[in-house]
């Protein structure tokens, strides 16, 4: 078999033998033509962003050579494609492959556009959480590529050491004297339960029960439990002493701490470059949990999909499984986009070679999937406004996070 070196992709393995498959749907075939040379038999088209369309194009080229298929990588804007997909799938000029985050598989799946993807053996090669995120009914949707998560950003000069605990981590912030203890990005009216998150579940208090397979149980609202309203009621405590500001949002929370005026801040990566091209020295630490458990993090994954319309189920398996499933393309979709790769080989080796990666990669490990079922959309709405009103002291915690609760039960339930 073809061996292709770095920056082309690698050896494909035969999907049909390791699927049991023998030709895709309409009479086109996925495998190389007999002869091993020629005219495609048949053409992959994949929706894919700028930025992945580059390391998409060396993988493309080498499937080609390998198999004979041609892929087509069409570039859309990220932001559409969810949109788009579910508009052209039904009628058939959809893609058969399109990049996308895996919260959106609950508008994929109920619109009936996505088809599982058989994994394998292949899905123990990815972490956990990563194959976790793109399951659906107890089926995977995806070949994810990457991890992105919050976790606790520090400057060490203010800051030496991670602090174990909430509470160390604002004495520590004490110590150091600056204006602020902690920054956490906080919309002045719609607030950011993303970021508060990890405190939330540190309560013991997810937004959804899980199923015995680990997905998320709609029917299972967990958000108002006794745990729930601990935490509302430690949040009224936080926003009285000025540990959150309601007023500080996601831009303020970053100019601030690059200033120099808060030790920590709760963000992702995408805020470390500009804080050490402000000559920031930063570490990424776990997120100290105020609750009795562990602080978790919502974790968002980016994959592959699959058309439940594509013609080329073979050639779309094999492409996505051995190429953007292997680890010369997941490390190149890392170098690329600065994410934790999801392949577990190509996740250690980022690690090991940068530690910023390593904070927020083990973080991220540890997280829990945003919920991708379509009643997650009920939650939102009510969500944020009440976590601004508790932090501004606008009312009994307790009775808050009921009505909050109540409002988003009645939302899912119709």
């Amino acid at each position: 078999m073809k061996v292709i070196t770095k920056g082309r992709g690698i050896a494909a393995f035969a999907v049909v033998a390791a699927l049991g498959l023998t030709g895709c749907s309409s009479g086109q075939s996925g495998d190389a033509p007999s002869d091993g040379g020629g005219e495609a038999t048949s053409t992959l088209t994949v929706w894919v962003d700028a930025d992945r369309a580059t390391v998409l194009k060396d993988a493309a080229e080498a499937f080609q050579d390998e198999t004979g298929v041609k892929v087509d990588l069409v570039q859309k804007d990220f932001g559409e494609i969810r949109d788009q997909f579910v508009a052209q799938v039904p009628t058939g000029k959809g893609p058969d492959i399109a990049v996308g985050a895996h919260d959106w598989l609950g508008t994929l799946v109920t619109n009936g556009v996505v088809a599982p993807i058989e994994l394998g053996d292949k899905a123990a090669e990815f972490e956990k959480v990563a194959t976790d995120a793109w399951t659906y009914d107890g089926k995977v949707y995806g070949v994810p590529y990457s991890i992105e998560n919050i976790a606790l950003v520090r400057n060490t000069a203010l800051a030496p050491e991670a602090p174990a605990t909430f509470d160390e981590m604002v004495q520590m912030a004490d110590a150091a004297g600056t204006e602020y203890k902690v920054l956490v990005g906080l919309d002045p009216a719609a607030g950011d339960p993303y970021h508060l998150y990890p405190f939330q579940t540190s309560f013991g208090a997810p937004v959804f029960g899980t199923n015995a397979d680990g997905t998320y149980n709609a029917d299972d609202l967990q958000i108002g439990n006794d745990g729930g309203k601990a935490f509302a009621a430690w949040l009224a405590q936080q926003g009285a002493a000025g540990v959150f500001n309601p007023n500080i949002d996601g831009d303020l929370a970053r100019e601030n701490f690059n200033a120099g005026k808060a030790p920590f801040f709760l963000t992702g990566p995408w805020n470390v470059p500009s804080a050490q091209e402000a000559g920031l020295d930063v570490a990424v630490d776990p997120i100290p949990a105020p609750g009795p458990n562990p602080a978790q993090p919502f974790v968002g994954v980016q994959g592959f999909f699959l058309s439940a319309k594509s013609e080329n189920v073979v050639a779309a398996t094999n492409f996505l499984t051995n190429y953007v499933g292997s680890e010369e393309v997941q490390t190149a979709l890392y170098e690329v986009g600065g994410r934790a790769p999801a392949l577990t080989a190509a996740f250690e080796a980022a690690v090991a070679d940068d530690p910023i990666v390593a904070g927020f990669g083990q973080v991220g490990a540890q997280a829990v999937p945003m919920p991708s079922i379509p009643e997650m959309g009920a939650v939102w709405e009510f969500w944020g406004v009440t976590e601004t009103a508790i932090v501004k002291g606008e009312g009994d915690p307790a009775q808050l996070w009921q009505k909050m609760s109540d409002d988003i039960a009645a939302a899912v339930n119709g």
